[in-house]
C-alpha cells in the first residue's frame, strides 16, 4: 500500500479498486488539518469525493480506518529505525543515536501518521495486528539497548526495557515539542537532533558504566 502524499488532496474516487487508498489520503488530509478527532466518516466521503456509504466497503468506522492508518504508520516507522540501527554498526552508540534521528525524521516528514499512531484514542492492545507492529518497533529500541547494556562492565546494569523507555521518551518529547510541522515549533537554539544526541549521550553516561571499548 502506498500512495503520494502531495497528490492526496487531487480528485479520489471509487476507480479501478483504489477507494482504500483514496480514503487513506483524504483521511491523512484531514488529519494534518484537523486532527484525529476534527472529521467524521462524513468528512472523509466528501474529502474523497465519494459516496456516503463508500467508506464501509472497507472499514467499520472511523476507529477502523484509524487503526489501518496506524498500522501502515508502525510499519514504516519500525523499518526505518530497524534501518538506521544497521546491526549497531560501527558502534552501539553511534547507531543509537542514527535511530534517534531517523525518529525524529519521521515524525517531521509524516505528521498525519504519526499523530495517528500516538495521539488517537485507539486501544492498540484491543487490536492484535496493530500491538504487533506497534511493539516492533519498539524492539528495535530495545535491541539497540540491549547491545549498549551488553558493553557495559562496571557497576549494575538497568533493565534494557527501562533504558529504551527513557530514550523513546526523550525521542517523543522533543518530536512533539519542537519537530512536528503540525503543531507550532518552539524555539530553541540548538537543532532538535542536536538536542536529542545530547540527551541520550548525557543520559548514558549518567549510567555510570564503563563500554569495553
Amino acid at each position: 500500500m502506498s500512495w503520494n502524499q502531495s497528490s492526496a488532496s487531487e480528485k479520489r474516487g471509487y476507480h479501478h479498486g483504489n477507494l482504500r487508498e483514496a480514503l487513506m489520503a483524504a483521511a491523512l488530509d484531514l488529519i494534518k488539518d484537523k486532527g484525529v478527532g476534527g472529521f467524521t466518516v462524513a468528512d472523509l466521503a466528501r474529502a474523497a469525493q465519494v459516496s456516503p456509504a463508500a467508506p464501509y466497503r472497507h472499514y467499520r468506522d472511523k476507529d477502523d480506518l484509524l487503526a489501518d492508518l496506524a498500522r501502515i504508520g508502525f510499519e514504516r516507522f519500525g523499518a526505518a529505525l530497524l534501518s538506521a540501527w544497521d546491526h549497531g554498526k560501527p558502534d552501539p552508540k553511534s547507531a543509537l543515536i542514527r535511530v534517534g534521528r531517523s525518529y525524529l525524521d519521521f515524525a517531521r516528514q509524516n505528521p498525519a501518521l504519526y499523530t495517528t499512531m500516538f495521539d488517537s484514542s485507539l486501544s492498540i492492545a484491543a487490536r492484535p495486528d496493530l500491538s504487533e507492529v506497534a511493539d516492533a518497533s519498539f524492539q528495535v529500541l530495545r535491541m539497540a539497548c540491549d547491545t549498549i547494556l551488553a558493553d557495559f562492565t562496571k557497576g549494575p546494569k538497568p533493565p534494557a526495557l527501562m533504558v529504551a523507555l527513557h530514550i523513546w521518551s526523550l525521542s517523543h518529547g522533543i518530536a512533539g515539542l519542537f519537530v512536528r510541522p503540525d503543531r507550532s515549533p518552539r524555539p530553541i537554539p540548538i537543532a532538535p537532533d542536536e538536542l536529542l544526541e545530547a540527551a541520550v549521550l548525557i543520559y548514558l553516561d549518567g549510567l555510570k558504566a564503563s563500554p569495553k571499548h
